[in-house]
């Protein structure tokens, strides 16, 4: 347990920081799966407009420091060729 102010504080914060980034990841995996179940229905044009909205999500996730700009980039590129070949 934190003894000092300091740590005390940051224990606080830390726990606040966590409940917010859990969300935000939650967030932004479930645009994913919305890319990916219109992909599996074979829906292109529900695909391509739920990857519009996700690719920006997905970039706004390394901004807050969720996910790193690679694995961003990964996510994007993947759903996109996805999206590509069923249309």
């Amino acid at each position: 347990m934190a003894n000092t102010a300091q740590a005390k504080k940051r224990a606080r914060q830390a726990e606040k920081n966590h409940a917010r980034n859990t969300a935000q990841r939650s967030n932004l995996r479930t645009f994913i799966k919305k890319v990916s179940s219109a992909i599996n229905a074979g829906d292109a044009t529900q695909a391509q407009e739920a990857l519009k909205v996700a690719a920006p999500l997905i970039d706004a996730a390394v901004n807050k420091g969720l996910i790193h700009k690679n694995n961003a980039a990964r996510k994007k590129s993947r759903l996109n060729a996805k999206v590509r070949a069923i249309a």
